[in-house]
């Protein structure tokens, strides 16, 4: 069976590089991802795969189902949206969207899960149970795409035992692959602050409440928050990255100044703790210094904690794969994905593919201008995530959804 995926993801290999640069040329943001979805559903239906259309508007669902289908069911997942980046590749494929490019590699992500819909369709008469293929919109923005699929149904009808996820690493070579069970990626909620004043000239601040000199004072003293009252054990990051004043000049004291921010961290109790102490901190200490605060957080998606059990086997399905020495061990990272929601509710898998070649000058981090993948990346991304979703099948019954888990309402 290995060598079969193997065989079958070099014949494809053309065609998944050709689909992930049509996705790279016609990137969509989160939530308009309208024709990425209909380009996904016909190459579905050229193959003759089943799926539906409008999951979350514009998302996708395809079933490849073997023998006894309801055996087992197990799910896989691929981002479908883009960011409001202008991309500066000078490649044939480079974004026709001014202001839009795919810069976090979801193309190479559903492409690659395009490549495991024909795999697994044409291997189906020799797997046991239902792989679920779920072509996810809206990852990049809040409240998450993940959280309307989950709140419409995506995992039920079937149910599946465990859901797999992977994602670009620019620092891995191509070839290789890292995973981590356990905690893996941080919760992240947005910070949006207003702090108002007396605007006045600034060479006559007495007669003026300035709040660009209480926004300073706020930034220094929320960092406290997250130094002197987070168990340092537990990893957390406060970051304010925009600030602007409306109206001010070199000698005008604005009326107001906003900023934005992220705060993120690997702990519930401490994320609810922190929420309260911020807010309570930033409006008494604009009030002190004649001002005034609107600090507004919108809570965003959850810790990623990735299942032990289906993590080490995962890894070493991956060695039986690609070898011992293409698969490594990845650490914590702060950064956040809406794949949590999942890892939630149904035990989960979110792992990382390597995509650098630094032989070639591929080496862009995600969320930049610059960023690339080696395409050759395809054939490990399609090729190891079909093994994985195989390997499971032939395994033990599946655990189902988390009695203690995150819990997701209707939207």
């Amino acid at each position: 069976m290995k060598d079969k995926i193997k065989q079958l993801a070099a014949k494809y290999h053309p065609d998944i590089v050709a689909i992930r640069r049509h996705l790279h040329s016609h990137p969509e943001l989160s939530f308009q991802e309208v024709e990425t979805g209909k380009y996904i559903a016909q190459k579905l239906a050229e193959h003759g795969i089943r799926h539906e259309h409008g999951w979350g508007e514009n998302g996708v669902v395809a079933y490849i189902e073997g023998n006894n289908p309801a055996s087992k069911t197990i799910a896989l997942r691929a981002d479908i949206d883009a960011l409001p980046i202008t991309e500066a590749n000078d490649v044939s494929y480079k974004s026709q969207n001014q202001g839009v490019m795919h810069a976090c590699g979801h193309d190479v992500h559903s492409a690659s899960l395009l490549g495991v819909a024909r795999i697994l369709h044409e291997l189906r008469s020799e797997i046991e149970g239902t792989v679920k293929l779920i072509f996810q919109p809206a990852e990049e923005r809040l409240p998450g795409g993940a959280s309307i699929l989950i709140a419409e149904g995506v995992l039920e009808n079937p149910a599946p035992a465990h859901i797999i996820g992977q994602h670009v690493l620019p620092a891995l070579e191509t070839g290789k692959v890292g995973f981590r069970p356990g905690m893996f990626m941080a919760s992240a909620d947005e910070l949006y602050v207003t702090v108002r004043g007396k605007g006045g000239h600034g060479a006559v601040p007495h007669d003026a409440v300035d709040p660009v000199l209480i926004t300073s004072h706020l930034v220094v003293a929320l960092q406290q928050i997250v130094s002197r009252n987070c168990n340092p054990i537990v990893p957390s990051v406060l970051t304010f990255g925009k600030i602007n004043s409306t109206g001010g000049s070199t000698n005008v004291i604005p009326n107001e100044v906003k900023m934005e921010g992220t705060f993120r961290t690997m702990d519930e109790d401490w994320r609810a703790k922190a929420h309260v102490m911020m807010k309570k901190m930033a409006e008494t200490l604009a009030e002190s210094m004649g001002g005034s605060c609107d600090f507004h957080i919108m809570k965003g998606y959850p810790f990623l904690k990735n299942d032990e059990e289906l993590t080490l086997r995962s890894r070493q399905h991956a060695v039986e794969y690609l070898g011992e020495e293409n698969v490594v061990d990845l650490p914590m990272r702060m950064t956040a994905e809406d794949f949590a929601y999942y890892s939630q509710v149904i035990p989960a898998c979110f792992y990382r593919l390597g995509t650098g070649n630094v032989a070639r000058g591929i080496t862009s981090p995600i969320h930049t201008d610059t960023f690339n993948v080696d395409e050759d990346s395809l054939l490990v991304g399609m090729g190891l995530m079909s093994w994985l979703a195989v390997r499971e099948l032939e395994g033990g019954e599946g655990r189902g959804l988390r009695d203690e888990g995150f819990k997701i309402k209707k939207l």
